[in-house]
């Protein structure tokens, strides 16, 4: 054992034969210092603090269970774009904005026009000569900017109480009229219109068609078939109903480009008609897993492992209002239960059909192979 004299000389002449003075490494120990608690925690690795430490990948859904989608837009940096759709912009906002809107549009003209007449009737000398019988007036009664601010709100509003108005004695106060009655008009079209489409909008009628919590994967007819249900609460139904699917899944091409949320169709019955529904009754759509099926080489295990989303999309017309309506929703790989299938809940009473929706979702376990179709098909042969 080296004594603590030992390494100061050691390191004495090492400093003297080199010219280059070796600086000990941060996370090492100088032997010239006592090991004690202190030195030990000062030249420990330091963590790394909670905003930098690595933190795994979590799938997050691409589409709620209420149909929200949950893509986030980055800056646009040309925004002209949606000043040229002024009209859809409009509608689009939340209703707290659009109605502040709605209001500072009307706000904003009448006080832009009240103090246009009241300009007007300063500089013409009408609020000077106000108690004058002889003076040609072009604003009557016009005093001050409240009462120009009520002569443009009459004018728009074609209200016209009659002791305000605009005489005859000067062009340029017609010409500001028409002007305000035109713009009134342009506004009156376009908040109107807005609102209407606003209220209208079939989006509260996707809250009445319903789907089901999970997919189901089981046998029928012999052949691997993915099912799940959607239903309608409403007694008007859907005109055109109809259903279609996308597989959302990220993957790596073979020249190692990553492709992340691909989408590829999943086939509900295009060929045979079977995605136009009659959307009177629930109905249980079926997806036959076949080779053009992207569930072709999963079976059970390898479910388990798999990371996608289903994204359900079912479209109509509604009855009432005659505008098209769409209700979406999604299914995860740990929302499809294998070897299982839907309860009933059709059944006859008193010579008309019931529909209990209670048993909607509630599923049963029925016993079944493990296989995919692929290896299902190639058992068989």
């Amino acid at each position: 054992m080296c004594s603590r004299e030992t390494l100061q000389n050691v390191q004495y002449n090492s400093h003297i034969r080199s010219p280059v003075k070796i600086e000990p490494r941060r996370n090492s120990i100088p032997p010239t210092q006592t090991l004690t608690a202190k030195h030990l925690l000062a030249y420990l690795p330091r963590p790394q603090p909670e905003s930098i430490r690595y933190t795994p990948y979590t799938f997050k859904r691409y589409v709620t269970k209420d149909g929200k989608c949950r893509v986030n837009l980055g800056p646009i940096e040309d925004k002209s774009r949606f000043i040229s759709d002024i009209f859809t912009t409009l509608v689009d906002l939340k209703y707290r904005w659009f109605l502040l809107v709605f209001t500072m549009c009307y706000i904003l003209t009448w006080v832009a026009f009240g103090g246009i007449y009241f300009l007007g009737a300063w500089l013409r000398g009408d609020i000077a000569h106000l108690n004058d019988i002889q003076w040609q007036a072009c604003y009557q009664n016009v005093d001050g900017f409240l009462s120009a601010l009520l002569l443009s709100l009459e004018s728009q509003r074609t209200i016209g109480y009659g002791s305000r108005m605009v005489t005859a004695n000067c062009p340029e106060g017609t010409v500001v009229l028409m002007v305000q009655s035109i713009l009134g008009s342009i506004i009156d079209a376009l908040m109107v219109g807005c609102m209407f489409v606003k209220i209208s909008r079939p989006q509260q009628r996707a809250q009445t068609l319903i789907f089901s919590k999970h997919c189901v994967i089981c046998e029928r007819d012999e052949k691997l078939c993915m099912l799940f249900r959607i239903g309608d609460l409403r007694e008007s139904h859907m005109v055109d109903a109809k259903i279609r699917a996308k597989l959302i899944k990220s993957r790596q091409t073979k020249e190692g480009e990553f492709i992340p949320l691909e989408q590829s169709e999943i086939n509900l019955g295009y060929d045979t008609g079977g995605d136009r529904l009659l959307l009177v009754e629930p109905q249980t759509i079926t997806h036959v897993i076949n080779e053009s099926s992207p569930f072709w080489e999963v079976g059970a295990e390898r479910l388990k492992r798999e990371t996608f989303e289903i994204i359900v999309i079912l479209e109509g017309i509604v009855e009432a209002s005659g505008m098209t309506c769409q209700a979406r929703t999604s299914y995860t790989e740990d929302e499809i239960l294998w070897g299982h299938r839907f309860e009933s809940c059709i059944s006859l009473e008193k010579g008309a059909f019931r529909v209990d929706y209670s048993a909607f979702d509630k599923t049963f376990e029925v016993q079944m192979s493990l296989l995919s179709a692929k290896d299902r098909s190639s058992a068989k042969e």
